[in-house]
């Protein structure tokens, strides 16, 4: 816990202590009847001890809310932008008036069109500039694939129920929320107890069901609906169950996210691309996850948009040609040992950290380049951005490496793009459950001696002993790594006999001397043959959109300074409406010439909506202001109008028939706003900002 945290813990318990001693003495001079001005003399003591104490808690309030302003004041914030979303239909909850579903939300126009900018600059960004293969793969995939990969058996989340109604909730969630409105709400807790629930945010990824539902028990924590007892936390797999066919024999499931369906496609994207490495590939679409409880708005939801790469290397050589093109950027990481010994994220140089090693090698640490620029231009907060390094207990065995970046929001730090170095699980779990190699090749300049195993079954053995399993035997055998093969041997030559288990009998044979051979052998090759390693950024577009919203969403004054007017300060690059049109008046040839630059404006692809309502020119601002639509052209004369840039409200007058080229530049990042502004003559718009 930190320092001041602690210290200010043990000044309330004592500041405490004295106002209730304090109390009893003020009571017992009353009860005694004792001297007026002995009774007002302490009454003045325990007022006094009562703002002593009251400072202290604020100030300790402060510090456990994360910030100064405190945790109402996130609450406040993020209902007044979620408020706005809803009431302009940037996203609104699913089947509404059927009174919704948890966890599935719909986006309206606006919402739709941001979303379709993130990703177009996404395919931009990425699928152009790194010359990735862009893959559509089904949203059904049928169990084996995902046996493979482990999601039938391992996918899950722990889960209680209530137990008179039978509600599920995810039983971390309720402790971790437990935890936290004890440690920013409950001031009254001793400084061991608030560092014991400290420490059990911090290490309730490693506990086990049994662990899980004991602390559940111990903090007795109830359901959060009815306050009813619940039962003890169960394993419940997130992926949605369906059946492929009519028979109902073929299980299926809906993804739950999209690498996988890259992962079967290895081998013809790897002849696609000549058989050279490294090349990525990646794709777009939806992902489905039956998530318990879902909450937090865009956060958590059952359907949802992921945009993946999985860029395959060579496992011995992780370098990248373009490193050097991200190597001197700094930005906020968070490495395991910062955050093992309850230090803060701080500034770290990429090139650096990948030098010594903090980040495993070039190509993680160039997509970690790449993640930073890509949602900083987006618009999200350089200062609200970290990369997170997964510490051990969250990684799986087979992983390098992994980093999330992660964005600060009103709900706290969200993880919205993971980036992980997975190494070669993926492919060798399904070449090993389909038994087609996916595998790349290296050719070698001069051929080379190289010692390799040769396992040999005896296959005429092997149909005496075992008929028609024959060929599962034979396939298991041949399909042993090195060190099992090895192990086998041994036994085989101290024993003569060893138990194996065949996967695909789904049970133990008995292997004799006489039945396999093992061996070792110099031989000569001419290329190499290896499974590659993968590099993958995942990205969740649901949850980059939505601390964009509030990355970008502020307040300022009316002109009358009477109420506040909120405002989407979106770049131009991703906002819903690149400009708006407006006939100052409704007069005929205004109209006609706002027609003109319409038609201009949707020639050249800027996205626009002509207002031609009679409403005065400052509500039409405030109201594109509250879209976030960076631009709007006023016409006011039959040869000029006026451009305004919504976050300065500055002016410039241009020519009717320069409006769209310049509009169109700015938008599409060929011109700045300051660049504009220093080209063109300035328009007062005091008379304009009547909002």
């Amino acid at each position: 816990m930190d320092a001041t945290e602690q210290s200010l813990r043990q000044s309330l318990s004592e500041k405490s202590s004295s106002v209730e001693a304090q109390g009893n003495a003020v009571r017992a001079l009353k009860a005694s009847r004792a001297a007026k001005p002995d009774i007002d003399a302490a009454i003045e003591l325990l007022n006094k001890l009562k703002l002593e104490k009251s400072a202290v808690e604020k100030e300790l309030q402060s510090i456990v809310s994360g910030s100064g302003n405190g945790s109402l004041n996130r609450e406040a914030f993020r209902k007044a932008v979620v408020n706005t979303l809803e009431r302009r239909l940037f996203y609104i909850p699913s089947f509404k008036i059927y009174k919704g579903v948890a966890g599935f939300f719909d986006y309206g126009p606006p919402g739709c069109a941001i979303k379709s900018n993130v990703l177009s600059f996404w395919r931009q960004h990425f699928v152009l500039e790194e010359n990735m293969l862009e893959v559509d793969c089904p949203c059904v995939t049928p169990e084996l694939v995902l046996k493979a990969s482990g999601h039938v058996d391992k996918f899950t989340d722990l889960m209680v129920k209530d137990k008179k109604t039978g509600t599920g909730y995810r039983a971390d969630h309720l402790l971790k929320d437990y935890c936290t409105e004890k440690l920013e709400k409950d001031l009254t807790i001793s400084a061991d107890k608030a560092a014991e629930l400290k420490n059990v945010l911090a290490v309730m990824e490693d506990y086990s069901p049994e662990q899980l539902g004991a602390k559940i028990k111990e903090y007795g924590i109830t359901a959060p609906d009815t306050k009813n007892p619940l039962s003890d936390p169960y394993p419940f797999n997130l992926m949605f169950q369906t059946s492929i066919g009519p028979s109902g024999l073929a299980p299926g499931y809906m993804r739950p996210e999209t690498a996988q369906g890259i992962f079967v496609n290895f081998k013809d994207l790897y002849y696609y691309n000549g058989k050279k490495l490294p090349f990525a590939a990646s794709q777009i679409g939806q992902a489905f996850r039956n998530e318990i409880s879902p909450r937090q708005g865009l956060l958590r939801v059952r359907e949802f948009t992921l945009a993946e790469i999985e860029h395959f290397v060579d496992p011995e050589n992780k370098s990248h040609p373009k490193f050097p093109d991200v190597a001197k950027l700094e930005f906020l990481m968070f490495p395991r040992e910062e955050q093992m010994s309850g230090q803060s994220a701080k500034k770290f140089c990429l090139g650096e950290a990948v030098a010594k090693g903090t980040v495993n090698n070039e190509t993680l640490g160039y997509f970690i380049g790449r993640v930073y620029l890509f949602l900083t231009r987006l618009g999200i907060d350089k200062e609200r951005l970290r990369f997170r390094q997964h510490l051990a207990n969250e990684m799986a065995h087979y992983a390098e490496d992994c980093w999330d970046a992660e964005i600060e929001s009103s709900y706290g730090w969200i993880e919205c793009v993971g980036i992980a170095d997975r190494s070669a699980f993926d492919l060798r779990a399904h070449s090993e459950n389909s038994n087609v190699p996916l595998v790349a090749e290296e050719k070698y300049a001069e051929p080379k001696e190289v010692e390799r195993l040769v396992i040999t079954p005896m296959k005429k053995e092997l149909g005496l002993a075992f008929k028609g399993n024959q060929k599962n035997l034979v396939e298991s055998l041949e399909a042993m790594n090195e060190e099992e093969a090895m192990e086998m041997k041994a036994t085989l030559e101290s024993k003569g006999e060893v138990e194996f288990n065949v996967c695909t009998l789904k049970k133990n044979v008995t292997i004799k001397k006489n039945m396999v051979s093992i061996s070792k052998e110099m031989k000569k090759e001419h290329q190499r043959v290896f499974t590659p390693s993968v590099i993958e950024p995942s990205f969740g577009i649901g949850r980059i959109i939505y601390c964009l919203y509030e990355h970008c969403f502020s307040t300022r004054p009316s002109k009358a300074g009477d109420e506040q007017l909120n405002l989407f300060r979106f770049p131009p690059l991703v906002a819903p409406i690149k400009c708006t049109v407006f006939p100052l008046v409704q007069n005929q040839q205004f109209e006609e010439a706002a027609k003109v630059i319409s038609k201009e404006l949707a020639s050249v692809g800027i996205s626009h909506k002509i207002d031609i309502t009679g409403t005065s020119i400052g509500k039409r601002y405030a109201r594109t202001d509250e879209l976030g639509v960076p631009f709007a052209i006023t016409v006011d004369s039959e040869t000029s109008v006026t451009i305004r840039e919504r976050d300065s409200k500055d002016q410039i007058r241009v020519s009717l028939k320069e409006a769209a080229s310049v509009v169109s530049s700015v938008a599409e990042g060929k011109m700045t706003w300051q660049d504009v502004w220093a080209s063109f003559p300035h328009h007062s718009s005091a008379a304009a900002e009547d909002e």
